[in-house]
């Protein structure tokens, strides 16, 4: 049916996932507990998808169904809306009410509010069972209608005075058809363009998408009602389409099929959490390694083996440490660039393994693998972090006293520090400080590359080293905070605050845009104050790469996944193979 092969293209549709309204719904019950009086409860579902909903009752959000005649805490209002009486009557009850409606849903129950005080009567073009209707029809004061097609609305009686809306997610085209029929048959009628541009752009992609994807998949809860219409417009295209939950739903569907197709469309309803959209890609991604033999098989599997160990990330910033050393014209790096491959390795396994939930939403598998192995990881975690101390020892009192200070600094990142006396600190461990993470290892790659070498080979550092160590700590801030991006949604999920997080996707994506702008000219420029050497016109290549890289992933080439990070990572081994191939041809050494 279609063309086989491994490389499979997946396309992401941009506007896949969390729209405006359901993403202030639960930054608002994520923020709740710690703002607002407890129990913190949603009435009804906040949104239409169960990952969502377990993950806030593990944050101790619960759902309330029917409303007490007394009770207490906070109660959210879902993001779809409920009629005006329910809002009153737990106000009576003595919660306290905080209203996470869309802010489109809400501009629709002003029209009809508006219009309903003036004997109107208002007809909603939408599922009469779904929770925005319902509460849609609470503020048409006993005048509300509900048509779902052309039919149900030529069966409704013809009205002096009437007005039109459709529900927030309704599909465009039906609305359409609506309107031109209004137009004929009842043009007295007032109609207002009520659907939600996200829902236009969301279903407009879909169509496009069609058009250059072999299969489209379409990911969402099984009650979100703009899931199913992405699922009904993608099916009128011709082409072929599902509606999957999750990446496990992939299991229901016909391996064969979905690996003969040459391109995949992804696209996801409003109420669809980024990390469930990167597991589907993610496992379609593995897919062709799952069901075909061949060589790209067994260099997946130790592809993803070196990243789930930590065993790549360390012999990059292993790399890393010897371009450093030989950009500062020094010939004793053996020890340095051991140190730095056993501390990352320790540090980053550590890290992991006392992550908590971060690595269930950021990568499931790797979790997974943690969990399996925690053990075995542990004791090589241990063994390396020992293995780099001593070898620091031997060098010097210096090199020593700093890395044994950042081991701490490591261990306890995760670990509560503050006294339960002290309690009202906003800060209790070195995690909670917001973007502590992203700043500690830049700067302990870079303290690592240039000034434990520096220290052992001049006993201080000099101005000239700034250079070097701007631009390594630059690269590994790059590195660092671009993770944070691709992890962004769900390190909001489990409370975490990285710079992403305080800055936006954004904002973050264009600081790094900018400090590699700055970064490119470092380099040469240490090489005209004649503070590095010449390789470092060659390394300048470093912080081009990434901003193809970054490219890539803006224009959505390049998708989240192993692959991604392996080639973010490559960065710093291929600064390493340069420095090593090119130390002795191509550059003078510092005179």
């Amino acid at each position: 049916m279609f063309k086989k092969g491994y490389l499979m293209k997946i396309i992401i549709a941009k506007t896949a996932g969390f729209c405006m309204g359901v993403r202030r719904a639960v930054e608002m019950a994520l923020d709740a507990p710690t703002k607002y009086c407890h129990p913190i409860y949603t009435y009804g579902p906040l949104i239409h998808n169960p990952q969502v909903i377990e993950l806030l009752q593990k944050k101790g959000i619960f759902l309330l169904h029917e409303i007490p005649l007394q009770g207490s805490g906070t109660v959210l209002i879902r993001a779809h809306g409920v009629p005006p009486e329910i809002k009153e009557r737990l106000k009576k009850a003595g919660f306290n009410v905080l209203d996470a409606t869309c802010q489109r849903v809400i501009r629709i129950q002003s029209i009809i509010s508006k219009y309903a005080q003036k004997e109107y009567a208002s007809i909603i073009i939408g599922n009469r069972e779904h929770p925005e209707v319902i509460g849609l029809l609470g503020y048409a004061m006993d005048k509300g209608y509900v048509a779902r097609t052309i039919e149900e609305l030529e069966a409704l009686p013809r009205f002096e005075q009437a007005i039109i809306v459709a529900q927030s997610t309704q599909n465009t085209h039906l609305f359409e058809d609506v309107k031109q029929w209004i137009a004929n048959k009842h043009p007295h009628y007032k109609i207002f363009e009520t659907i939600c541009d996200s829902t236009e752009r969301r279903q407009a992609e879909v169509m496009r998408l069609a058009e250059s994807v072999d299969v489209i998949l379409v990911v969402g809860g099984k009650t979100s009602a703009n899931t199913q219409r992405l699922l009904e417009i993608a099916e009128k295209t011709g082409k072929i389409a599902f509606k999957i939950e999750t990446e496990s739903d992939l299991d229901r569907l016909d391996p064969e099929m979905l690996l003969s197709a040459s391109s995949i469309g992804i696209s996801a309803g409003a109420s669809t959490p980024n990390w469930v959209i990167k597991k589907v890609s993610r496992a379609l991604e593995e897919l062709p390694y799952k069901h075909k033999h061949g060589w790209r098989t067994p260099l997946f599997i130790v592809q993803r083996f070196l990243l789930f160990t930590n065993i790549y990330v360390a012999l990059a910033a292993g790399f890393l440490s010897y371009a450093c050393i030989k950009l500062m014209d020094m010939n004793h790096y053996l020890p340095f660039v051991l140190i730095t491959i056993l501390y990352v390795h320790s540090m980053h396994t550590l890290n992991h393994l006392t992550g908590g939930q971060a690595d269930f939403y950021n990568d499931p598998e790797r979790a997974a693998f943690y969990q399996k192995y925690k053990l075995s990881l542990s004791y090589l975690a241990a063994c390396s972090g020992g293995a780099g101390l001593l070898i620091a020892y031997y060098i010097g009192v210096w090199p020593f006293t700093i890395l044994l200070a950042m081991s701490i600094m490591g261990l306890s990142y995760n670990l509560r520090l503050v006294p339960e006396k002290f309690s009202w600190l906003p800060y209790k461990k070195i995690k909670d400080v917001p973007g502590s993470k992203t700043f500690l290892i830049a700067f302990a790659w870079g303290v690592l590359a240039t000034i434990l070498p520096a220290l052992a080979a001049n006993s201080n550092v000099i101005w000239f080293d700034g250079f070097v160590f701007t631009w390594a700590t630059s690269l590994v801030f790059v590195r660092t905070v671009f993770f944070d991006i691709l992890d962004i949604q769900e390190d909001r999920m489990v409370g975490k605050e990285s710079v992403t997080i305080l800055l936006g996707e954004k904002r973050s994506l264009w600081l790094l845009f900018m400090l590699l702008a700055i970064l490119i000219p470092i380099l040469p420029l240490g090489i005209l104050l004649k503070a590095i050497t010449p390789l470092g016109f060659v390394l300048t290549l470093c912080p081009i790469y990434i901003l193809v890289i970054l490219c890539g992933y803006k224009s959505r080439y390049l998708l989240p996944g192993i692959r991604l990070k392996f080639l973010m990572d490559t960065q710093f081994v291929m600064a390493g193979l340069f420095s090593f191939f090119l130390k002795s041809r191509f550059y003078l050494p510092l005179s």
